[in-house]
Parts: structure tokens; C-alpha cells; sequence
């Protein structure tokens, strides 16, 4: 659902071009990630990591750990 809102941007500029409804339901299935390639959203990630490490310790499970440092979208 979240990703759908990255599309809004350009499907606002589109509907101010005036593009045809086809060519915007045509780009939308270019641009969306099929189910294959969408499958870390199915992954109930953390966001808090003292409530991951309990629940790997509980699962006897490592923890994956993605970090980042700056801007999300990389404007630093």
C-alpha cells in the first residue's frame, strides 16, 4: 500500500498533462512490482530493536539489520 503513495507525484503530473487514461493504467503495470519482486513487504519487520532482539532470542533467531545513516532519500 505504501508504495503506491510514490506514485501519486506522477500520476498528478500525468493528470495535469491530460494523459489518457490508458497510458496511465499502462505505466502503472510497467512500474509496479509484480508479487515476486514485492515479497519484503510480506516480512513483519521491526522498528524498534530491543523488541526484535526479544523476540529473535525468543525464536532462537538471528537478526537482520539494515541501518543507514543521513537523509532517506540520500540528499545529504
Amino acid at each position: 500500500m505504501l508504495r503506491k503513495f510514490y506514485l501519486l507525484p506522477l500520476l498528478a503530473t500525468m493528470a495535469m498533462a491530460e494523459a489518457p487514461p490508458a497510458a496511465v493504467t499502462d505505466l502503472l503495470s510497467v512500474i509496479q512490482p509484480a508479487a515476486d519482486e514485492a515479497s519484503w513487504l510480506a516480512i513483519p519487520w521491526e522498528t524498534n530493536l530491543t523488541d526484535a532482539r526479544r523476540k529473535a532470542d525468543a525464536a532462537g533467531r538471528p537478526i537482520f539489520l539494515w541501518e543507514m545513516d543521513g537523509h532517506p532519500l540520500g540528499c545529504t
